[in-house]
């Protein structure tokens, strides 16, 4: 105990979301140190050998617009590892930006990982972050990670209700006493959303775009329910019949239309957990609503829809894209909380 704690004195440790659209690490105290894109770019030449061009905005910027000898890589995908040796990469990479070279020892490491990983998923997280550098590996779940960054009092004998829906999945969870009462993580979120939009337009005007040209149409006229004054934006595609290249005005409404099948999907589980909860714990919810954290939650008006749905009061987290980031670097803080909460 003693010699861990001469060990803290000279290991910054770090805090680390690992998501599938953005991975985002910060440092004892909250201070976010790294938020960028989980994306890696990568150069093959003719021998097979890979070259890291970029990590992070950097590559993202790249996404879509690569050479053929030039990759763009997401690591994760429906928040887990799905490239162990480009997750490695990046995470070392993000490390070694946070770390700084002052730090004499290797950092001791808190991962957000979604609800119910699997042991091989666990074990594919945990030797990423081994092999990029840490020290030691802790895991706490992203329901928990979400309440804990929104300030709720997680340890009280009352229910808490949360919704972090990020890039690849959606967390869905009630917590109460310290521990998940009920918990449910789909492949349902934001990317989805993108995926989508990329669907829409094939099918209904022919037209070829990209997820990132996705994300950016559901950022600028997206919503879950009618807007005050509808927008459109326009976009650049190909014609998937005749190759040549073409623009499409999209409205709000269409865009709406193309979402609505996901949307429906994270309702649906959100009302199978609701099914689930313990009697002792509806009075709480009744009172205390739904908190939503995440990207994903920022579609316009996705609070008021699940709200009208579900019949509870619906709200949006003050910086919903930080609240996990932030409960995982609480537990940096707090030493009986860290190993209460996480597992390794």
């Amino acid at each position: 105990m003693i010699l861990d704690k001469l060990i803290g004195l000279f290991s910054n440790d770090l805090a680390i979301d690992l998501g599938t659209a953005n991975t985002i690490v910060s440092l004892k105290g909250g201070e976010i140190v790294v938020n960028e894109p989980s994306v890696v770019a990568v150069r093959v030449d003719f021998s097979g050998f890979h070259q890291i061009v970029a990590i992070g905005k950097n590559a993202k910027e790249m996404v879509g617009k690569t050479p053929m000898n030039l990759n763009a890589i997401r690591p994760l995908k429906d928040g887990v590892i799905a490239d162990f040796d480009m997750a490695e990469v990046m995470i070392r990479k993000f490390i070694e930006k946070s770390h700084g070279r002052s730090a004499l020892i290797s950092p001791r490491i808190v991962i957000c990982v979604p609800y119910g990983l699997t042991q091989v998923e666990r074990k594919a997280v945990r030797e990423s972050a081994m092999s990029a550098g840490a020290r030691e590996i802790y895991m706490i779940e992203e329901p928990m990670a979400a309440a804990l960054g929104v300030g709720l009092d997680i340890k009280e004998p009352k229910g808490n209700f949360i919704v972090d829906i990020g890039g690849g999945t959606t967390e869905i969870g009630v917590i109460s006493l310290g521990g998940l009462v009920v918990c449910r993580s789909i492949k349902i979120a934001g990317d989805k959303f993108d995926l989508a939009i990329v669907e829409y337009l094939k099918k209904r005007y022919n037209l070829i775009i990209s997820e990132r040209d996705a994300e950016e149409i559901k950022i600028a006229v997206g919503s879950a329910l009618p807007l005050r004054r509808e927008g459109s934006v326009t976009i650049n595609g190909r014609d998937q019949f005749e190759g040549s290249l073409k623009s499409v005005t999209i409205s709000s409404e269409e865009v709406r239309e193309a979402i609505e099948r996901p949307i429906t999907e994270i309702y649906e589980a959100l009302t199978s957990v609701l099914d689930l909860v313990p009697t002792e714990l509806i009075k709480d919810i009744l009172n205390s609503g739904i908190i939503l954290t995440g990207g994903g939650s920022l579609i316009r008006k996705l609070d008021q829809y699940l709200s009208q749905k579900v019949k509870l009061p619906v709200y949006l987290a003050d910086e919903p894209l930080l609240a996990v980031a932030k409960g995982t670097s609480m537990l940096l803080e707090d030493e009986k909380l860290l190993q209460e909460l996480t597992f390794q």
